[in-house]
């Protein structure tokens, strides 16, 4: 379905729930189709999460996760651990095209039974569950950290534990961080330190006890980018965050500072308010290593108010839902700015003109779609594919009505 995007002005003071983090929750989930004590509250309602659930109840011999990349790193890694069942473990036509090998040879190196059912290196997998022997393993450290957390969190099941050495500059360090932390918060011993990180197998019984899902920062980027395009004063109120946050991309607070946009922390909740004006001489230059699932939403705030931007640390963006910097150069180009990439990094010129109606092709990648959105305060945008967002957050044209936005079919 394709929707058409209009809107005059946000509505001032809106207040938006956005349900629990897709990074915490599927991590929770894991942990507890290992620990049936753990107890999960505001899990998110994302279609990520909700394929997360049904392949972890599922009796099945064969399990699809569609589009879910976080589900099929960490269920490559949950399958490999469960005894005398085999699992044929396939996604979507693209998920195929995502590369996998580099989780499946270290599991395999810990003592896994995992081959590929067509492609080398890429899904579908066929996983025989057995008991993993081994303990210490090397990966390169600028690998996806879903990877390494996909090992993680089944690492405490492992006889000895887990050993893992990371060679090299180490991606997305708040993922490893958070999966450690919730790791700890169950009972379990970590160790991060000179790039080796080290688990203790589970000893003693994890003791029942219930966790409560923050709600997600990537979703919160939207409302940022909203706000920065918004007149001054705007104040926008998010529900339900707090400042010592496990998620990477809270680092949106100290990010937006310079589009104008300050944040203000209350009892769990978040509010967005519009502060000043961006210079149009204004230049974003970031390293987004530790927060790569924001840059689609900088990019196109930068876009929107007019001024350059150069963002590094993107290199794991080209094995996500689609080549995202290609799919964003592809799109900003079309609506007549001027962008430049590399393997790793993205450079946007200073724009002269937007182009109105455009068609936003999406790719089916929830973050085209929703990092594009905010585009409507500027000019009418046509959002194609526009139901793809339910992988991470479904409600979210539902949400934008809230604010103002005119959404027609």
């Amino acid at each position: 379905m394709n929707i058409k995007l209009l809107t005059s002005k946000v509505v001032n003071q809106s207040k938006i729930t956005i349900t629990g983090s897709k990074s915490e929750s599927n991590r929770l989930l894991l942990l507890q189709a290992l620990y049936s004590k753990l107890k999960i509250e505001n899990v998110s309602n994302s279609d990520d999460s909700k394929l997360m659930i049904s392949a972890l109840s599922s009796k099945a011999n064969r399990i699809d996760i569609h589009h879910a990349g976080t589900a099929m790193r960490f269920l490559t890694a949950f399958f490999s651990i469960q005894k005398n069942r085999e699992i044929e473990l396939t996604g979507s036509s693209r998920m195929k095209e995502r590369p996998i090998g580099i989780l499946v040879d270290v599991l395999n190196q810990l003592g896994a039974d995992i081959s590929y059912k067509e492609k080398e290196g890429f899904p579908p997998l066929i996983i025989k569950g057995k008991n993993l022997i081994n303990y210490k393993v090397t990966l390169a450290a600028n690998v996806s950290s879903q990877y390494i957390s996909a090992l993680l969190l089944i690492a405490p099941t492992l006889a000895n534990g887990l050993e893992l050495t990371l060679n090299g500059k180490i991606t997305s360090v708040p993922y490893i961080n958070m999966t450690l932390a919730l790791l700890n918060k169950i009972g379990i011993e970590t160790k991060f330190k000179n790039n080796v990180i080290k688990v203790e197998p589970q000893i003693l019984k994890i003791k029942a006890q219930t966790i409560v899902v923050e709600s997600d920062w990537s979703s919160a980027s939207y409302y940022y980018s909203i706000t920065a395009l918004s007149k001054l004063g705007t104040e926008i109120e998010l529900t339900s965050y707090k400042k010592e946050s496990l998620q990477g991309d809270s680092c949106l607070a100290t990010i937006y500072k310079e589009f104008g946009v300050e944040t203000i922390y209350e009892d769990n909740t978040i509010v967005l308010k519009k502060v000043s004006i961006v210079s149009l001489q204004t230049k974003i230059d970031i390293d987004l290593s530790n927060a790569p699932d924001i840059a689609q939403t900088i990019v196109v705030t930068a876009f929107a108010l007019g001024i350059e931007c150069a963002l590094g640390g993107l290199h794991t963006l080209k094995i996500k839902e689609t080549d995202r910097l290609e799919a964003l150069k592809t799109e900003i180009e079309k609506l007549g700015g001027e962008v430049k990439t590399t393997n790793e990094s993205l450079f946007l010129f200073k724009r002269k003109i937007i182009n109105k109606n455009i068609k936003i092709k999406t790719y089916n990648d929830h973050r085209m779609a929703m990092a594009f959105a905010p585009l409507a305060l500027v000019a009418p945008i046509v959002i194609e594919d526009a139901m793809v967002v339910s992988k991470s957050y479904p409600t979210f044209w539902e949400d934008l009505k809230q604010l103002g936005f005119i959404i027609s079919q």
